[in-house]
């Protein structure tokens, strides 16, 4: 018997909302700060370094994506190109650095929303944002589009204002004797997890129309749309707050706006970042729930966690479970230590993606050699540059998954 099938229901701009939402939730509002901390005056280097990683990874995955046009993203490709414990693990990396990545973001959300209740908050948008998902992944594409509309005005008005003023000095941009190469690549492995919101368009590789045309198409458009808004906003924070400021603020965006002397946009910022955050929030929320279903399928989760619902055509099960342990992890984490552990997993998630494109033919359109092997180094440099905290956990929580992948196997063979 085959599977139910999941309903393709996505357009080419709804693919790119989805990507974009993810995307600027996470880096603008989060990881500028602790960014800015590791590389000081070299952030845009960093930013640079995170962007030409994420472009090698885009290349590679969008390919793959065309190929294997179904939900799962690189957890399907190591599986089909490098044989099932690299897609597995690919999967394992990705659904517990994701799962952090989730409970960063609910996190964001009270933060700037109520901060003294910031996990009470996160407890409710999580459950928030499962139900909207559970009553199907189109109705999740038109809020992320609202979502996203009002991230972008929030941004450009903070930008423009900052701007305006006489606050900053070109001299910020300028890097300083406090950049240090370890001090980059770090900065570089924390930015990478606000680039990462691309991989839920491929994993979403089984709701999309035409997959082999729109995913390859969607991935690079989100990703080089997600750039430009990078780098804009953080030369205008350096520009206004200089490395050091932008490194202790707390909310780097507020601050812009404190030292461009327009306090009154302050809760204007505090509003886009909650809202934004939601939107990142929403889009992992639905990329995880695929890869959970489609590790289900395949016997590594519960195979319970593979149904679809009849009439919304979501994985309804995968989606529950998903909500249920972020709701946890946003009720007992820190945001700053979900950032990094969330970094190391999906920096290997993405070296198995470009491990897998390495063995495509030239008849299945491999990328250029040099794009993968550089995102293949690329991930496995910055995870391994990423604060030593990030790491040890990071290997320690892969350890065992690979632990749980042996015993399944033995017992198989019994």
């Amino acid at each position: 018997m085959t599977e139910p099938s999941l309903h393709r229901r996505l357009g080419m701009s709804d693919a790119v909302i989805i990507g974009l939402g993810s995307m600027l939730g996470a880096g603008i509002f989060v990881a500028l700060t602790p960014a800015a901390a590791a590389a000081g005056s070299a952030l845009l280097i960093g930013l640079v370094i995170a962007a030409v990683v994420a472009y090698c990874n885009a290349m590679s995955s969008a390919r793959l994506a065309a190929i294997y046009p179904v939900s799962g993203g690189t957890y399907v490709y190591g599986r089909e190109r490098l044989g099932d414990f690299w897609g597995y693990l690919a999967g394992w990396a990705f659904v517990v650095g994701k799962t952090a990545s989730c409970a960063a973001m609910a996190l964001t959300v009270g933060l700037y929303a109520w901060p003294a209740h910031a996990h009470v908050v996160a407890v409710a948008a999580v459950v928030a944002l499962t139900a909207v998902n559970y009553v199907g992944v189109q109705k999740s594409a038109w809020l992320t589009r609202a979502i996203v509309a009002v991230v972008l005005m929030v941004l450009t008005v903070v930008v423009v204002t900052t701007l305006a003023s006489d606050a900053g000095s070109v001299d910020s941009l300028e890097v300083g004797s406090d950049a240090r190469v370890t001090g980059i690549l770090q900065s570089a492995g924390i930015l990478f997890f606000a680039f990462a919101g691309y991989a839920r368009i491929a994993t979403l590789g089984e709701e999309v129309r035409e997959p082999t045309r729109i995913i390859p198409r969607a991935i690079l458009v989100a990703l080089g749309i997600a750039l430009v808004v990078y780098a804009t906003v953080a030369a205008t924070a350096l520009w206004a707050l200089g490395a050091s400021g932008l490194a202790t603020a707390t909310a780097p965006l507020a601050a812009m706006t404190q030292a461009a002397g327009a306090g009154w946009l302050t809760p204007v910022v505090r509003i886009g970042a909650a809202v934004a955050a939601l939107g990142s929030l929403l889009a992992l929320i639905l990329g995880v729930s695929r890869t959970t279903l489609a590790m289900s399928r395949d016997g590594h989760l519960p195979r319970t966690l593979a149904e679809v619902h009849p009439r919304f055509g979501v994985p309804h099960h995968a989606e529950l479970a998903v909500g249920a342990v972020v709701a946890v992890v946003a009720a007992t984490a820190d945001v700053r230590g979900a950032i990094g552990f969330s970094s190391f997993g999906v920096l290997l998630y993405y070296a198995i993606a470009n491990a897998s494109a390495m063995t495509l033919s030239r008849v299945e359109r491999r990328p250029p050699f040099i794009v993968c092997a550089v995102g293949l180094v690329g991930c496995v440099v910055l995870a391994c540059t990423l604060p030593r905290a990030s790491v040890i956990s990071g290997v320690v929580v892969i350890v065992i998954g690979i632990a749980i992948y042996a015993c399944r196997i033995a017992l198989a063979r019994r």
